[in-house]
């Protein structure tokens, strides 16, 4: 089983910047592809951003491509999400996902373990 546990999220105004983190702890920890993915209210979740189990492959929603970073620490046990130019419509929930040796998958369905999400909200 994999933990994971997000921080970084809060309010910033359009133009602004937040960077997220997840960690994870558990089995395989380090050798997870992670991913986050974001829920509007009223909308379904989707894709955001997804990195390797190795840190090889990357892969983004066009939605989010020249703005989010996502990025895994030495020990491969984090990953980070580094937002920028940030748009009201980025709002959402934003949750980390992780699978042990996965690739960076853009599908829900690729992950089995979830964290339970951290709030971004970006004022117009």
């Amino acid at each position: 089983q994999v933990q994971l546990v997000e921080s970084g999220g809060g309010l910033v105004q359009a133009g602004g910047s937040l960077r997220l983190s997840c960690a994870a702890s558990g089995r395989a920890s380090n050798s997870v592809a992670m991913a986050w993915f974001r829920q509007a209210p009223g909308q379904e979740r989707e894709f955001v951003a997804a990195i390797s189990w190795n840190g090889v492959i990357t892969t983004y929603a066009d939605s989010v491509k020249g703005r989010f970073t996502i990025s895994r620490d030495n020990a491969k046990t984090a990953v980070n999400l580094q937002m920028n130019s940030l748009k009201p419509e980025d709002t959402a929930v934003y949750y980390c996902a992780a699978e042990p040796f996965g690739s960076a998958a853009n599908s829900q369905s690729s992950y089995r373990h979830w964290g339970q999400g951290t709030q971004v909200t970006v004022s117009s």
